[in-house]
């Protein structure tokens, strides 16, 4: 039987995670491309600590590479899925388009985006526009300790479905997804679904990602303490929440009734538990804030919902991006021409 051939992009706690499942799974073989982490990985291979699979120790896939192989060279057999797991900047190169667009074969691959935020597959229908393009909301938690360690502690859980994309039908699309959840879980053990409405499932995430992240990396504080505080919660939080709703209700999501209590019982109380958002901050790490922050405030504005919170929240992190792309040497202060505040 031949296997489906996957490649994953972004090989830390969630792509590995998932590398792992799909080869574990039987019918595909997995090329991890790994980057800080490769030496580690061919040298002694990958270790999980895992709260699903228990203790693995010295796991390989089926082929490890540093870089995104190039299919156009005629001597790589072509992907079936792409599945990408990175980080999404939009707002710092090489994106995400110019990351995979080497191992992308038109007509052919289905590129499956297991990254949080509203929109993401924009860039990717203008760049791959005959290339049926995959949603996967995961919920899976996994962190990378160390080069090729992982630690999970909570079990493998993704909604999956397609997005739309005007070049692809949609029963083209709908398929692709199905046989990826398929090759993913083909004995039906974890959970990992098919969903049809996996939009909902995008934006219920924007109502954490997009109110609690950015709240918590400008206060640098964990979500505990915000809630403790009630007055963080009643004077940034909630407002950004009800505009969150009010932007998917008029881009057609209806969000649950209980949202406001799933979002503030989200994170347990017994932890300082803060945000992927504000852990990036504090490490000096460039910040998720366009796709998390930036597009639903774009959205609101395409479909005219006032959205004040949320313009501040997201003037603030720009601001804070700012200074990381200063000290990494990707922003220059000087004026440019045409500033009117020189």
């Amino acid at each position: 039987m031949t296997k489906t051939r996957v490649l994953v992009v972004g090989t830390g706690g969630i792509g590995t995670m998932s590398a792992y499942a799909l080869e574990k799974g039987g019918l595909a073989e997995v090329t991890a491309v790994m980057r800080s982490n490769h030496d580690a990985a061919v040298k002694n291979g990958i270790d999980l600590d895992s709260v699903q699979w228990g203790q693995v120790h010295a796991w390989r896939p089926t082929a490890i590479t540093r870089t995104v192989p190039d299919v156009s060279r005629g001597d790589i057999v072509p992907f079936d899925y792409i599945l990408v797991t990175t980080k999404n900047i939009p707002d710092v190169s090489p994106t995400v388009t110019d990351i995979i667009s080497p191992a992308v074969t038109p007509g052919k691959t289905a590129i499956v985006l297991s990254q949080n935020g509203i929109n993401i597959e924009k860039p990717l229908i203008a760049r791959f526009p005959t290339n049926p393009l995959i949603s996967s909301v995961a919920y899976t938690g996994a962190t990378e300790t160390a080069h090729a360690k992982i630690y999970n502690d909570d079990p493998d859980c993704q909604k999956i479905g397609a997005f739309v994309s005007p070049q692809v039908p949609s029963d083209v699309a709908d398929e692709a997804a199905k046989r990826y959840v398929h090759i993913y879980n083909p004995k039906g053990e974890l959970d990992i679904i098919y969903d049809p409405n996996v939009a909902k499932a995008r934006w219920r995430k924007i109502a954490y990602n997009g109110s609690m992240n950015p709240v918590a990396s400008i206060l640098r504080m964990d979500t505990p303490r915000m809630r403790m505080s009630q007055h963080i919660i009643d004077d940034l939080i909630l407002p950004i929440i009800k505009e969150i709703r009010a932007v998917a209700e008029a881009s057609g999501v209806t969000l649950q009734a209980d949202l406001v209590h799933a979002v503030m019982h989200q994170d347990p109380n017994d932890t300082a538990f803060k945000p992927s958002m504000c852990q990036d901050y504090e490490k000096g790490n460039l910040m998720e804030i366009e796709n998390l922050v930036g597009e639903p405030l774009r959205e609101a504005e395409r479909l005219q919902v006032p959205t004040p919170t949320l313009k501040i929240i997201y003037g603030i992190m720009k601001g804070l991006q700012l200074k990381m792309k200063e000290e990494r040497g990707l922003w220059e202060p000087s004026f440019q021409p045409g500033n009117p505040y020189e």
